[in-house]
Formats: structure tokens, C-alpha cells, sequence
């Protein structure tokens, strides 16, 4: 009965530890990793660090001209067309911008999407602010449906005076389960 006892025992201790690893686990995907994910998307210009509204720009420097390129990829899942309407601007910083890009669905079939974007060079991501765009939304495109999509945007004036040109880059993916989804959405 002994044997048993202290198989109980060791079962117990294993439980409580494997409890105590999994509530550290879950403490430290709740607190820590938000943080470190924010610094990580401010760092590279992923993600959606860099969305802000204009009452959160400080304007203090002189207005200049920037070249702005844009680019446009599509996951090899996703059977879209997609491209910048402009390859390249000039922008005024601190004046509020519109860009242009081009998607359409070749397929027969109702399909959904989602952008994510980039900016480059990395360190400009956080001066480049999106006031709205297609990227904060699923997209949904019907079979044989084309659409031109709007990005508000605005370079904030203290952008580094080094920093002379930059790129917006988008890459559409497929909205996973999107067949059903759109199909139910559907009237």
C-alpha cells in the first residue's frame, strides 16, 4: 500500500508543478508579452504600431516634401490581383494624403482577405500614421469583383530629416475559412 502511497504522492507533486508552469505560462502571455510586442512592432514597422490620430501628432517642424513608394504583394493563397493605383508620390509632411490601391478577384468564387503593412525604412514606421485604411478591416471581394481601396495617411513633420524617401508595402492573405464566411454574409 506504501507503493501506492507514494505513487499518489509523486502524482500529486507532478500536478502541482505542472499547474504552478502553466500559471506562469499564462502570467507571462497576459503581462509580459503585450509589452514586448508593442517594442517589437515600434522597432521594425510591423504589426499595427504606428496607427495614431492627428490629435496625437505633434507638429514642430518645417513642412518638406518626402517621396513615398508603394507596394503590393498577394499571398500565393489568396487569387487576387492587387497593386498600388501610383507606383510613388510626393507628400508634404503633416498634410493629410490618399493613396490608392487596386484589388480584384479573377476567381469564381467569393473570397476574403486580410492586409497587413509595412513600412520602410523600419525607423520611419513610427512617423508614417495611418488615419484610416483597408488594412484595418477583412476585405471581401465576389467572383470577378474589382475595387479600387483608399489609405488616409500622413507623414508627422518631425520625421528625420535623413529619411528622404520611404515605402508602404501591403501583403494580402487569405482570410482563413473564408468560403464559409463569406457565404454566410451573403444576403
Amino acid at each position: 500500500m506504501s507503493e501506492q502511497s507514494s505513487k499518489r504522492g509523486g502524482n500529486r507533486r507532478l500536478v502541482g508543478r505542472l499547474l504552478v508552469v502553466a500559471v506562469a505560462m499564462f502570467c507571462f502571455g497576459v503581462f509580459a508579452m503585450p509589452p514586448l510586442y508593442d517594442t517589437f512592432c515600434e522597432i521594425t514597422g510591423l504589426g499595427q504600431a504606428g496607427i495614431k490620430t492627428t490629435g496625437e501628432v505633434e507638429a514642430n517642424a518645417a513642412p518638406r516634401q518626402v517621396k513615398v513608394r508603394f507596394d503590393a504583394n498577394t499571398n500565393s493563397k489568396l487569387d487576387w490581383e492587387f497593386r498600388p493605383v501610383q507606383s510613388s508620390m510626393m507628400v508634404t509632411t503633416g498634410e493629410a494624403t490618399t493613396a490608392l490601391y487596386f484589388a480584384g478577384n479573377p476567381s469564381e468564387r467569393d473570397s476574403a482577405g486580410m492586409a497587413t503593412f509595412n513600412v520602410s525604412p523600419p525607423r520611419a514606421a513610427r512617423y508614417f500614421i495611418k488615419t484610416e485604411c483597408f488594412c484595418f478591416t477583412r476585405q471581401e471581394l465576389a467572383a470577378g469583383e474589382e475595387r479600387e481601396m483608399p489609405v488616409y495617411f500622413f507623414l508627422q513633420p518631425d520625421l528625420p530629416e535623413d529619411i528622404e524617401e520611404l515605402t508602404l508595402s501591403y501583403t494580402f492573405f487569405r482570410n482563413e475559412g473564408d468560403e464559409n464566411d463569406v457565404a454566410q454574409s451573403a444576403p
